[in-house]
């Protein structure tokens, strides 16, 4: 066991005036699982460069370990996995290697093949086994669970379990819960650590909430109340004045030292109101910079004239004469929220395009209503570019509440005038849906909308689908919102 210490951390890009970090100060035990979480942007996979030493900052990093990244980058995908693994530089006896592939049930034979014909759920499962027979070194897991189905994200998730030294970047509820026992959280006011796993944090986080919540309504009114004090007491204060010029009108004689003396009282009354006005408005400063926004949304919605959607009945897909799936049958009706499951390469993308219109091979019967209005999210973000008004524009959709539902998802007022190709993938991907959920249709599919989205935007979601109740199939590997969500799921 050692410490990783950080000291006064201040650090910004070249070129930007916002410092992502600012004098944050905290210690870390290298024995234990950290969960990082944290909107979209606020800076986690730049904190892992930073401990890597890759940019300049101000303040200290102090550690007796060594950091390793994961995803590691391989230069010769060409070569054998055996080969790659060699490059990654750990010092291990060959049935240690096996017994780490063991772990995450890779049979032997995938060292012996080209690292680029391995999947992507064994690539990452072949990165972690190598990085993990490093000695003296600290993990840094970047979103491991992009490339993994369900079942293989329950498998990495209780390899993790076993291990300990890493700093895991994960929007998956559920996988966190299983493989942590701390929490590093990025706040809109700095960085925190906590024991626990995510829900033991997130349980934490709606209790103080909903504290600085009822504290700053209680303040609000306490300041109502002082000011109107504060105006009685200056009415007061106006009295005595005429009280003052009226009796030396009349003729009657003045007690100066009597009207002195109630003006010094109104002077040390309005004093002391003003004094607690400030106190109540600096208590309040404080309270709700880390309470996230929740404000509600109205999205439009389509009625279709008939109850049923789409059909399948008996489908088969085919690529180069080889089934993909078969005999798949299921109805999609208004008002059903499917989660389409399935392992990768079991066709669950193929099954979504041959029902957005794209001319896919199948056997089998495919009925879908006539002018079905649908709204397609894809996996892919590349193309994605030109400014935020533009692209409303582009696409037709109301620009207005466009723009709330991406500033609901966390998006600041100084992200709207940047070039969407420079907002990072959580990010673009935010872009799609709030366009998805800003366009009139009868029916939502999405492939894999969650992909580099924070966890809080990911339950910020999963309100507006359950409020909004719009007919969904959705193709998603984080169980934690596949269950919340669905009301049908359908295994390939």
């Amino acid at each position: 066991m050692s410490l990783i210490q950080v000291t006064d951390l201040t650090f910004a890009y070249d070129g930007s005036y916002d410092n992502i970090f600012e004098n944050v100060s905290f210690h870390i035990d290298s024995d234990w699982k950290l969960g990082f979480t944290g909107r979209n942007g606020r800076g986690k996979t730049t904190f892992l460069q930073l401990l890597q030493g890759k940019y300049d900052y101000s303040g200290h990093i102090t550690a007796s370990v060594a950091f390793d990244y994961f995803p590691f980058h391989v230069e010769h995908t060409e070569e054998h996995t055996l080969d790659v693994i060699r490059h990654m530089g750990p010092d291990y006896e060959h049935w240690e290697l096996l017994r780490e592939m063991s772990l995450l049930k890779l049979s032997e034979d995938v060292l012996y093949r080209p690292f680029s014909s391995l999947s992507n759920g064994e690539q990452t499962k072949v990165m972690l086994a190598a990085l993990f027979l490093k000695e003296n070194s600290f993990l840094l897991i970047d979103e491991p669970t992009n490339h993994l189905d369900m079942e293989a994200r329950e498998l990495v998730s209780s390899y993790l379990r076993g291990k300990k030294g890493f700093i895991l970047v994960s929007h998956d509820r559920a996988f966190l819960d299983n493989c942590i026992d701390h929490i590093l959280s990025i706040n809109k006011t700095g960085i925190e650590i906590q024991k626990g796993n995510f829900t033991d944090w997130w349980r934490n986080k709606e209790q103080q909430d909903q504290y600085e919540l009822a504290e700053n309504e209680k303040l609000k009114k306490d300041m109502k109340r002082l000011a109107e004090s504060a105006k009685r007491t200056s009415n007061w204060s106006d009295e005595v004045e005429k009280t003052k010029n009226g009796t030396r009108n009349s003729g009657s004689k003045v007690d100066k030292g009597y009207i002195g003396h109630k003006a010094a009282k109104m002077m040390k009354r309005s004093k002391s109101l003003e004094q607690r006005q400030q106190s109540a408005m600096e208590e309040k400063s404080k309270l709700l910079k880390n309470v996230e926004s929740s404000d509600s949304l109205k999205i439009p919605q389509l009625s279709y004239h008939k109850n049923q959607l789409v059909e399948l009945e008996g489908v088969s897909i085919l690529y180069s004469n080889r089934k993909v799936c078969s005999d798949i049958i299921f109805t999609i009706d208004q008002g059903d929220r499917i989660a389409l499951y399935g392992k990768n390469g079991s066709g669950k993308s193929s099954i979504i395009k041959m029902i957005i219109g794209e001319d896919i091979t199948h056997t089998g019967t495919f009925r879908m209503g006539s002018q079905l209005r649908i709204s397609y999210v894809s996996q892919d973000t590349s193309h994605l570019q030109g400014d935020l008004t533009e692209y409303a524009r582009h696409h037709g959709i109301d620009e207005s509440l466009f723009k709330a539902i991406l500033r609901k998802l966390d998006f600041s007022r100084l992200q709207f005038e940047k070039d969407i190709s420079s907002f990072s993938g959580g990010q673009k991907k935010k872009v799609l849906l709030a366009k998805s959920l800003c366009e009139p249709a009868h029916l939502f599919i999405w492939d894999e909308p969650l992909n580099f989205i924070d966890v809080i935007s990911r339950m910020q979601i999963e309100e507006l689908l359950l409020e909004y109740a719009p007919t969904i199939l959705f193709v998603e590997h984080d169980r934690e919102f596949c269950e919340n969500i669905a009301t049908k799921t359908i295994e390939l």
